[in-house]
């Protein structure tokens, strides 16, 4: 069952060979985060997402979240997956171990939540939640409210979610109404309902503590006037004990497409007039404390749509070794030529590559970013680390719009391979798929990532974080245009750059003109391109560490033959319709947006 959530072979790669995580351990920071220590932590997050969390994946789904009389239980069994994932101090990994973090490189925490998440994301979700309130509680709280909340919080004392969509606020957040009156002894009055709020309401902690976003009475309209508060289930008391119910009512759970194993509420704030919040943060700032808040939910996103690709991918690997069906093409004129299974089939073997090539680039991607972080983390230069944290802003988009779009894809590949058996219930790829799909929607739809990526990261600083990221590509480029056997590959990607950066400035152009909403018709398709180009990256810089070792390597040579063989595949497969698609963004027809209304039809 291990092989079905993570190839560990392939993280060991990414972490030891092509980001040598390890080599964070000369900085004091991370001095006790050596090689031995690395591989110990893996492994002991693969067995606990093997061994505990994973079982839970089926029964989330087929059990889910169940409400009564206001009230949500989870399914039973994810009580002890929970109380063991507590144990082991998994929930706040890079965080400072002060608050009940184990303060290890984000890269390290990314490995070890490959794992977990993939074992079962709809139970992740809720100590993924936890800890993204936490942080906004860490960067914005006040020592009192540290001090109440932060630690039970990172340890899973308490858990954590986020109060922000509303029926009619939904992307555009500034149209909320939950409305916050001040009290006189500094505290908020709290009234409003949301909905679409991700493990609002359950069972597996005594308080869920809400950030919620709100507008204090006579703030301006629009985003302006948000503010965030700190809004407990129940309240806490000077000595840290429970108080009285906040009047925070679960007033019904979502029956969703997937992940039945979290509870996706509605809830009500301040139904009674005794819902109590208290600022995090400054008055009307409640959208810039968020915005912090997204980098990080956007790459757990990612990952969560990347978990559902990656376990299709080991399954459908896995069935079409098992799976005899047909003969070889090479036989078919032989009556007595046996069965043979499915992946010696040419279209098979297409989707099993399409889909090898896409994991190891997007599990690259995501621990890149990571690793960006950790860097910015341990550099004393202020230039080093603005430049690390403009190439993060500029990859989110991507880590999370184009990853859990490829990622839906994956699966539906993965599906494909099973042939019917993928359509059923008795075998796993059908809740991978409906698990997925949902990424592509919340944390900011991937139409919102695309736009963000043209209207924002695009101009930002003249264009700086654009120029950063082509610099990194052109680096790997340059080195693995030297080598033996990457040369094509290397002209291929290069090629494809190049023609990026040609529409990167037509479209940014064209964003300025009368024509804008041409551009953004085209923002999708440039957030597709721009994907492709950097995955040809990553796995153009995985074969140029794989290249040079395959000639003295006998255990893993075909290990190291298969990343040439992805970035060869990609390359002449996928990167000519990427340029043919850069043609169409080139065009900006204007179809899309000229088209009358009533000619949609319907």
């Amino acid at each position: 069952m291990a092989q079905v959530i993570a190839d560990r072979r392939d993280v060991d790669f990414v972490l030891h060979e092509q980001f040598k995580v390890s080599e964070l351990s000369k900085n004091e920071r991370f001095a006790e985060f050596n090689k031995k220590t690395v591989d110990l932590i893996v492994g002991e997050a693969r067995n606990l997402a093997v061994k505990e969390i994973l079982p839970t994946q089926k029964i989330g789904d087929h059990v889910g979240a169940k409400f009564e009389g206001g009230k949500v239980t989870v399914p039973e069994e994810f009580h002890k997956a929970w109380d063991l994932f507590k144990e082991g101090g998994w929930l706040a990994m890079p965080e400072d171990q002060e608050y009940g973090g184990q303060g290890m490189p984000r890269l390290l925490s990314m490995a070890a939540s490959d794992y977990l998440v993939g074992a079962n994301y709809a139970f992740m979700m809720y100590p993924g939640l936890t800890h993204g309130a936490g942080k906004l509680v860490e960067e914005f709280g006040t020592e009192e409210q540290k001090k109440t909340f932060l630690k039970k919080m990172y340890t899973g004392e308490w858990t954590g979610t986020m109060l922000l969509t509303e029926p009619d606020a939904g992307s555009d957040v500034g149209a909320l109404t939950t409305s916050a009156k001040k009290n006189s002894d500094g505290t908020y009055s709290i009234t409003g309902s949301k909905i679409f709020i991700s493990g609002g309401e359950h069972d597996l902690s005594e308080n869920i503590i809400h950030p919620v976003l709100a507008r204090i009475e006579g703030a301006p309209a629009g985003t302006k006037g948000i503010s965030l508060f700190l809004v407990p289930k129940f309240r806490v008391n000077a000595d840290g004990s429970l108080g009285e119910f906040n009047d925070v009512v679960c007033t019904g759970i979502e029956e969703k497409m997937g992940i039945h194993g979290n509870s996706t509420c509605s809830l009500t704030l301040g139904g009674k007039g005794n819902c109590i919040g208290t600022l995090l943060g400054e008055e009307n700032k409640g959208m810039r404390a968020m915005f912090l808040m997204m980098n990080e939910a956007r790459l757990l996103v990612g990952l969560q749509g990347f978990s559902c690709a990656t376990s299709a991918y080991l399954h459908a690997l896995n069935y079409a070794r098992e799976r005899v069906q047909g003969k070889n093409l090479l036989q078919m004129m032989d009556p007595n030529a046996a069965g043979v299974p499915i992946i010696q089939h040419p279209d098979v073997r297409r989707q099993l590559i399409t889909m090898k090539a896409y994991i190891e680039g997007m599990r690259s991607l995501l621990y890149y970013v990571a690793y960006l972080e950790d860097c910015a983390v341990v550099s004393d230069n202020d230039d080093i680390k603005e430049k690390l944290h403009g190439l993060i802003d500029i990859l989110i988009p991507v880590a999370k719009g184009y990853v859990t779009d490829k990622s839906f894809e994956m699966c539906s590949h993965g599906m494909q391979v099973f042939g019917g058996y993928g359509y059923i219930k008795e075998y796993p790829m059908e809740q991978l798929m409906r698990d997925c799909r949902i990424t592509m929607i919340y944390e900011g739809t991937n139409g919102i990532q695309a736009m963000d990526l043209l209207g924002r990261k695009l101009g930002m600083k003249k264009g700086k974080l654009v120029m950063d990221l082509f610099g990194e590509i052109q680096k790997t480029i340059m080195k693995a245009k030297e080598m033996d056997g990457l040369k094509e590959y290397s002209v291929k990607v290069e090629a494809a750059l190049n023609k990026l950066g040609a529409v990167a400035m037509h479209l940014g152009k064209t964003a300025m003109s009368e024509k804008v909403l041409n551009a953004f018709a085209f923002a999708h398709p440039f957030l597709e391109v721009t994907g492709d180009v950097i995955l040809a990256w990553m796995l153009l810089w995985r074969a140029s560490i794989a290249a040079p070792l395959i000639e003295n390597q006998k255990k893993d040579a075909a290990f190291y033959k298969g990343q040439v063989k992805s970035v060869e595949f990609f390359t002449n497969s996928v990167l000519p319709a990427t340029l043919g698609k850069m043609e169409a963004i080139l065009a900006t027809n204007g179809a899309a947006v000229d088209i009358d209304d009533a000619s949609f039809g319907g």
